[in-house]
């Protein structure tokens, strides 16, 4: 039984992003894609780390990466506070978007839970807790966008 996946695992292709479930993941996508500009959301201060965060824009495309033995999306987080722009990967869900790729050493977060309301995007920064960091419970970091019209 153990050569047989081995067998069909090496058939596999070895690229994440060609597999056959990348099309329903497009399909799944196509709600979240664009660029999100941030009408309202929370200035998130950590005492531990002595940052404010506030986000600005959340671009999400289709464009696809191999992250280990997954596919995901690219986009970026634009931040006012700190002035950053951060490349992250995302997927997209029916009833949500997941975006990844905080680097370690702006905080303990785990990335953003983003759902669309309307014609808005909205969404909640998540925490690690594998980076020991006490959040006290209740602490968020929400935020609601609107998309950019391309013209």
């Amino acid at each position: 039984m153990g050569f047989l996946a081995l067998v069909l695992t090496a058939c596999g292709p070895s690229n994440p992003c060609t597999a056959s479930e990348m099309h329903l993941r497009i399909r799944y996508a196509q709600r979240y894609v664009g660029h999100w500009v941030v009408a309202r959301g929370d200035t998130l201060t950590l005492p531990q780390l002595g940052d404010r965060f506030k986000l600005t824009d959340v671009v999400l495309d289709t464009t696809r990466i191999a992250v280990g033995r997954t596919c995901r999306f690219r986009g970026t987080l634009v931040f006012k506070v700190p002035r950053d722009t951060l490349p992250v990967t995302w997927i997209g869900f029916p009833e949500q978007a997941l975006i990844y790729g905080w680097p370690a050493e702006l905080g303990p977060f785990a990335g953003i839970g983003a759902s669309r309301v309307g014609d808005s995007l909205a969404g909640e920064i998540l925490f690690d807790e594998r980076l020991n960091v006490q959040v006290r419970p209740g602490v968020t970091a929400r935020f609601l966008a609107g998309r950019v019209r391309e013209r």
